[in-house]
This record gives C-alpha cells, sequence and structure tokens, in this order.
C-alpha cells in the first residue's frame, strides 16, 4: 500500500493536511536530523504521490507553525526549537513545572462563568447532577509563545471568587490559597493527542493540521475530596510531558 493510499482512506482529512502530520511525525521521530533538511519538494512528492503543490501547502502549514524555515535557493530547513519538559506528577503544578526553562510566564483569564454540573463533571467532582460549577477559560503564555489553554471547573458553593483570585494571582495554586486550601494532589491525568480546532489555533497561535496533547486532570485536596477538573490543550511541538512517580 502506498502512503498515498493510506491518506486517501482518511475521510475529510485534506492530503496536504495528512502529509503534513507525517513530516511532523519524521521531524519529531528524528529521521532527517542528519542533513538538517527536508528533502526536495519533488522528492516529497514522487514519496507521498501527489503533486508539488500539495507537498507546497504541507511545508507552508508547518514553516507558519515555526517547525520548518523555507532558505531561499538552498531548500527548506528543520527549525530547531527545543520543547518544553512539563512533569506531570502527583503535585503538577504549571509554574514550578516549566519555570525553571523560560524567562517570562502569563497566565490570562479569557472568560469566567457560572455552569450548573451536567452528569459527568458532577461525577467527576462527586457533586449532584445540576450544582452550580465556576469554570474558567485560560490561557498560559511562556516568552510570550501560547503554551496551553485550558477549561477548568470548581465547585462554586467551596469556590465562589475563584475567578477573581486567579486574575490577580496568575495561579491556580495562590488562588487556591487565597480561599483557603494550602495543598492539593492530582488524582488522575488522561494523556490524549487531537488536531487543534478552530478556537486553539487562534488561541495557541497555530496553523490548521496542528496537533495538541490533551490533559485531562482531576486534584483533590488533602482530605481527598475533588477540588478541580481541567481540560487542558498543549502545541505538541512546543512541550513534552514527563510523567513521574
Amino acid at each position: 500500500m502506498s502512503p498515498s493510499a493510506a491518506m486517501k482512506r482518511k475521510n475529510g482529512v485534506a492530503l496536504w493536511r495528512q502529509i503534513a502530520d507525517r513530516i511532523r511525525g519524521e521531524i519529531a521521530a528524528g529521521d532527517h536530523d542528519e542533513t538538517g533538511m527536508l528533502p526536495p519538494e519533488m522528492t516529497l512528492a514522487e514519496k507521498f504521490g501527489v503533486n508539488r503543490h500539495t507537498v507546497r501547502s504541507a511545508i507552508a502549514a508547518l514553516a507558519s507553525e515555526g517547525i520548518l524555515e523555507p532558505m531561499q535557493g538552498r531548500g527548506t530547513m528543520i527549525a530547531r526549537k527545543e520543547r518544553l519538559s512539563f512533569p506531570i506528577s502527583r503535585r503538577t503544578r504549571f509554574t514550578e513545572g516549566i519555570g525553571d526553562q523560560v524567562k517570562e510566564m502569563e497566565a490570562l483569564l479569557l472568560s469566567h462563568t457560572t455552569e450548573p454540573a451536567n452528569a459527568d463533571l458532577a461525577a467527576r467532582l462527586q457533586l449532584p447532577a445540576g450544582a452550580p460549577l465556576i469554570r474558567l477559560e485560560t490561557l498560559r503564555k511562556a516568552d510570550n509563545r501560547p503554551v496551553s489553554r485550558s477549561t477548568t471547573w470548581f465547585p462554586a458553593d467551596r469556590f465562589a471568587g475563584i475567578g477573581e483570585a486567579y486574575l490577580k494571582s496568575g495561579s491556580i495554586t495562590a488562588a487556591f490559597n487565597m480561599l483557603g486550601v494550602a495543598d492539593y494532589v492530582r488524582i488522575s491525568t488522561v494523556i490524549s493527542a487531537s488536531h487543534a480546532d478552530t478556537q486553539d489555533l487562534a488561541d495557541l497561535e497555530l496553523s490548521p493540521g496542528a496537533i495538541l496533547l490533551v490533559t485531562q486532570a482531576l486534584n483533590a485536596d488533602m482530605d481527598g475530596v475533588p477540588v478541580q477538573y481541567a481540560i487542558s490543550r498543549f502545541s505538541a511541538d512546543t512541550v513534552e510531558f514527563t510523567v513521574e512517580n
């Protein structure tokens, strides 16, 4: 089976996007480390069984993400960007996790609402269905580069004012401390991958076809009572996870 035949069977996914994903994966695997350059467009077109225009679209998308850098008269260079290593452990903290790898960090509160818990959120947070939750939409940046986009829920009866506390402190840990939770631990983390949707493309400043690492995380206080459930999206080209015991 040719690479192009395999890609064509992915209904609804444009060929250029499939090729971009394949190239992105090859770069991550170090397949082109020896030269530091991507093979010529014609070579890639033959490899994937497509025309050069399709390959050019894939390269343009990866260039806009900063993965590739077209060099006039030389070809396409693979841009070397070190990923941020984000540790996931019993005490996962965003600032502590990557703080020593960057010079500047920024936390943005995009929105702050109250909503009733659906069945899934109620079960995760051990609340009755329909119980009020505070939902925060946040964006974290490191050295002016978007790193993560999160949707987070908290029990509203216990954490009234957490939006304001986060806006003031720029930290979930500090906001918890302001509201009487001195410490908390990670109960579970589920990690998956997906293509970025339109909103995440805009917020994380990515191009169509970009891959996200997605975490679903549940935190509890020291008595084991759930205090936070969050779904966070990270650019796979910006962050790698280290799972610690």
